[in-house]
């Protein structure tokens, strides 16, 4: 089979795209003109004064003295407009050149209006939806005086056990680009000098989602097949999109960590990609790099400017090193010099060095921050997040003059409903479930008991609360708490029981080799369904957990994540029929750990197992089936979907045509619903080992129970491209399947080609 490769795309990939680069802005070469070495150097220096979430321990000392030296060019853990009017006045009035300052955050899903963590707003599927999400949380941000945004993070990750799988949208490229692109066209706007739009930058620069051992921070290692096909696309997708800035992962590529690695920051993203903004390391890895074993703070610093890094997060070794490593030689200044006109380039396009407390605006917070708008827009994203895994016995939607038992640790808790990296949420605003059950359901009799801890195991809840969860081990004992929940349950119609993890079970390092609920908690679930009384799991988690256990049960399970400041009333809302669920797993769930990792689009092998029957000599597992509990793009409904007539409008085509697929999706239950429909495609034969499938176009519909409607999806031969064996990105004419369904467990229902 011949490859294509279309010259003039091909060279927008390989790099010519970064002659679209901006030209020199005078403004900005006029203060370059200006500053001596060292405060070129001080452009190039973030701080934190404390007070914000920190990702290590090192907190920022002198800093004020340092922003009067002209030796900090932004700073993060500050809000609210009078302090950063006083942060800037810092820098504009005692400086000797009067630079104003970036000012930084980590606003991941929601400022104070709280959104679901990204891994549930991602299983919304409903991308109008993500990108008003981060516009919202950019117009609360600013008005707290905040200008830059350390997000979106889009690494894709297979790996549940890693905690960070909660920040980012799942396992695939493509959904994982579509989000990016959202999520940076919803923080930026059109102008990033209008007073509602932030900076955003893309995180973590690269692959940070596959350490090995899905442990945080660990060492990453994969081909540059896997890189360009599958973990790079979201990226890409942000940079293409316009993205402000980058920030660097705290893992190597290649040997190489992030923060030092001239192939990724230069080669790849400058000169291939054509990222014209600039590059910001991961709090202290350029520091840590001496950990790695790349030398002391001097070689570290003069190996991250060199490899084309701009900005050092709190480390501090390019205002202590750089000076005496361009005396020696082992840095131009040419090179500090493009780092700092790149962080000045920035402040220009955010308006600051035209007013530089634009952001500063008093009257802001108490007319834009946490209103009522917003935190209806957080409940209606919290339900569109919400994912069916079963239902039994039609249980659910709950009667609302139901005799219902609340029971569990989550249950009326309000300190785990924000989810893990919520530093600018208030939990105590936040809505429990308890309140949201009263609230939505007045009439029905309601009787709550905690019946257990979230987890007994003292020793894991003093590890996980270092990182401000608040698991708390009750006075009462475990026995105790059971044997009320079992009363309370005894009294009821029915059970829903609040389960899972805690906040910061998962998040940044809080990595896990056992992805089941709690023991505490599973106990307490099996003495409930013993009760023979119909109940129904809420569960919340940061990740894809092993509940394979729960599943055998005579249960329902609704997956709800962390869903944010509206939690209560958003699951109230989704358990008592007001929304009819409609999300999709982002993310294939295990069976076990021992499939990690686990995901939909893996390639064939020469010996792949049949579904029917054993072969000893196959790819498989003597304990457990290869397939998993939930395969990614799953969700059930309170309603039932029909596929029909799913077909192509013409066998083959070529390139500078199109093709397009249209399905029939009928609404056969006794609910209106909405359906995520979603085209998944297969290269039979390709140069190198295609996956299985991909998923290559989706969309969401609502249907009126009996409703009918046809969803189309149009390709092009550009969407059916891949990065081939010499990195070259291409499409090869051949025999395509395809299918149209609602998840991706189907098998392929028609076929096409891509002819020459």
């Amino acid at each position: 089979m011949r490859n294509i490769n279309l010259s003039v795309v091909f060279l927008f990939f390989m790099g010519l795209s970064c002659l679209q680069a901006q030209e020199k802005i005078p403004q900005v070469e006029e203060l370059l003109a200006k500053m001596t070495l060292e405060e070129k150097i001080g452009q190039l220096n973030l701080l934190t004064p404390g007070g914000g979430v920190a990702t290590g321990s090192v907190v920022s000392e002198d800093v004020e003295a340092k922003i009067k030296a002209g030796d900090v060019g932004g700073v993060f853990g500050v809000s609210s407009p009078e302090k950063v009017r006083q942060a800037q006045e810092l820098a504009v009035k005692n400086s000797r050149l009067g630079i104003p300052l970036l000012i930084g955050s980590d606003v991941i899903h929601g400022y104070r209006t709280t959104f679901p963590i990204p891994l549930g707003t991602s299983a919304s599927w409903d991308l109008e939806l993500i990108k008003k999400s981060a516009q919202i949380a950019a117009k609360e941000a600013t008005a707290d005086g905040i200008n830059w945004n350390f997000s979106p993070m889009v690494d894709i990750s297979r790996d549940p056990r890693w905690g960070r799988f909660a920040e980012g949208a799942g396992e695939d490229p493509f959904l994982g680009s579509a989000i990016a692109k959202a999520m940076v066209e919803g923080y930026q706007g059109e102008d990033l000098t209008q007073p509602h739009t932030m900076m955003a930058t893309v995180k973590h620069m690269a692959l940070y989602g596959a350490p090995e051992a899905g442990r945080d921070y660990n060492h990453v290692d994969m081909s540059r097949l896997k890189m360009f096909n599958e973990y790079l696309p979201p990226y890409k997708a942000a940079v293409d999109a316009g993205v402000g800035s980058v920030m660097t992962s705290f893992n190597d590529v290649d040997g190489v960590p992030a923060s030092g690695n001239k192939w990724l920051l230069t080669d790849l993203l400058r000169e291939r990609w054509g990222f014209g903004g600039f590059v910001v390391s991961d709090y202290t890895s350029v520091n840590e790099m001496i950990k790695h074993g790349m030398g002391d703070l001097q070689d570290v610093s003069a190996l991250a400017i060199n490899a084309g890094l701009d900005m050092d997060m709190v480390g501090e070794g390019f205002l202590t090193t750089l000076k005496k490593s361009v005396e020696e030689g082992k840095v131009s200044e040419e090179q500090i010099t493009k780092a700092a006109r790149r962080i000045l380039e920035a402040k220009y396009k955010l308006g600051l060095l035209e007013d530089p407390y634009r952001y500063s605006d008093e009257k802001r917070p108490s007319k834009d921050i946490l209103t009522k708008e917003h935190r209806a827009f957080a409940r209606k994203l919290a339900t569109r997040s919400f994912v069916l895994l079963k239902k039994h016995n039609s249980i659910l939607p709950l009667d609302k003059t139901s005799k219902i038992a609340l029971i569990g640790p989550l249950a009326n808790n309000q300190t785990n409903m924000l989810g893990t990296w919520a530093p600018t949420g208030d939990y105590k605003l936040s809505i429990p479930v308890l309140e949201g059950f009263k609230n939505v359901a007045p009439d029905a009799k309601i009787t709550y008991a905690k019946g257990a801890n979230i987890s007994d195991d003292t020793i894991f809840a003093k590890k996980v609360n270092v990182f401000g969860s608040r698991i708390e081990i009750s006075k009462e004992s475990s026995e105790e708490l059971l044997q009320d929940a079992l009363k309370v349950a005894k009294a009821a119609d029915v059970i829903v029981a609040v389960v899972g993890e805690a906040s910061e079970m998962s998040g940044e390092a809080a990595s896990r080799t056992d992805i089941r609920i709690p023991e505490s908690q599973k106990k307490l679930i099996r003495e409930l369904v013993a009760t023979k009384k119909p109940v129904v799991l809420v569960l919340m988690s940061g990740r894809p957990l092993n509940i394979s256990e729960e599943m055998e049960l005579p249960v329902s399970i609704l997956q709800v994540w962390h869903p944010g400041i509206e939690a209560g009333n958003a699951i109230a809302d989704v358990i008592f029929g007001e929304h009819n669920p409609s999300g999709k797993l982002t993310a294939t769930w295990p069976r076990n750990v021992g499939q990690i990792p686990i995901y939909y689009s893996a390639r064939n092998t020469g010996r792949p197992a049949p579904e029917d029957h054993f072969d000893k000599f196959k790819s498989h597992y003597l304990d457990s089936p290869n397939t998993p509990l939930f395969p990614f793009g799953y969700g059930l409904s309170y309603t039932d979907f029909e596929y029909s007539d799913v077909k192509a409008d013409k066998e083959s085509f070529k390139p500078g045509e199109e093709i397009t697929f249209t399905a029939t999706i009928t609404n056969t239950g006794n609910f209106d619903g909405s359906e995520v429909v979603q085209l998944y495609i297969h290269d039979k034969v390709r140069s190198i080992t295609p996956p299985k499938k991909q998923l290559a176009g989706f969309k969401k519909i609502a249907l009126k129970k009996g409703e009918s409607k046809q969803v189309s999806f149009t390709l092009t031969a550009d969407d059916l491209k891949f990065y081939n064996g010499q990195l070259e990105y291409v499409y090869e004419p051949g025999e395509f399947e395809f299918f149209i369904g609602g998840s991706s467990d189907n098998k392929m229902t028609g076929s096409f080609k891509l002819t020459e």
